[in-house]
């Protein structure tokens, strides 16, 4: 399996094409997977590269909490053992925070920044509607019923009524693959961990001169497209761009659209 010893854990990692390296980070409590439907789109282009995040998948799951720049160290080791010496960061959700760390805080190892369905932390950042809130904290009920319920109101509008297929598949593959609670609560310590004024981003991306895209779902309930503005307010060198027809899920839910949009970036 390709493991690489970095910052006292193991992380897996996958690689798909050939080109310029573009390493994509997941969301909370999920590991590479998540990319599976976005990865061979972009690896027509890019070198992609798909660790699982400490905490899920294949990777070590020392207990936390974790940080964003935990994670982020965890990456440049990676990078370091490819022996990359710049990568393009794709960030998606708690995977958002992790880019955050790196570009601040190694500059020089990203080339391109994409910042996706993310925020910045703290009190002034657009936070989760109270309908996804509601169904995301419910703790009534068999788990792949909740887990059906987060999959409903985490993407788009009648996204799961027309697309059976993708969520039995999706409710298929976590049955197989359950969270690791000791994993998802150290990870989950990342975005809480954020949310202090004095910890949030929002003051330090001013400092990131990395061209930036930021990509959000129109109808993102979980993180309102609302932050893509408040992000870009920030960061000098950035553009938005927002799915039309994609919740938070969008590389599960519009695939070929995002990677469309990401790969014309990294050719730019």
């Amino acid at each position: 399996m390709p493991i690489v010893h970095t910052n006292d854990i193991e992380l897996y990692y996958e690689i798909q094409g050939a080109g310029t390296p573009l390493v994509l980070l997941a969301g909370l409590g999920y590991p590479g997977w998540q990319w599976h439907k976005m990865a061979p789109l972009l690896a027509q282009h890019c070198q992609v590269i798909l660790p699982d995040n400490r905490g899920v998948g294949r990777s070590s799951k020392p207990p936390g909490p974790y940080t964003a720049a935990m994670l982020a160290a965890d990456i440049v080791g990676l990078l370091d053992a490819l022996g990359l010496d710049q990568a393009g960061i794709l960030g998606h959700s708690m995977g958002g925070f992790v880019a955050q760390a790196l570009a601040l805080e190694f500059p020089s190892r990203v080339s391109k920044l994409i910042l996706a369905a993310t925020h910045f932390g703290g009190p002034r950042h657009a936070p989760i509607t109270p309908a996804a809130m509601a169904v995301l904290t419910d703790t009534t009920g068999e788990p792949l019923t909740r887990l059906r319920n987060g999959i409903v109101v985490s993407t788009a509008p009648g996204f799961a009524d027309a697309h059976p297929e993708i969520i039995a598949d999706w409710l298929a593959w976590r049955a197989a693959n359950p969270l690791d609670s000791i994993g998802y609560q150290a990870q989950l310590a990342i975005g809480l961990g954020l949310l202090a004024q004095e910890a949030a981003f929002e003051q330090r991306l001013p400092a990131i001169t990395i061209p930036t895209l930021i990509l959000f779902g129109a109808y993102d309930a979980v993180v309102p497209p609302a932050n893509a503005a408040l992000l870009a307010q920030q960061i000098p060198h950035s553009r938005v761009h927002i799915l039309p027809d994609a919740g938070h899920f969008f590389p599960l839910e519009t695939p070929a659209a995002a990677a469309a949009v990401v790969s014309e970036f990294m050719r730019e």
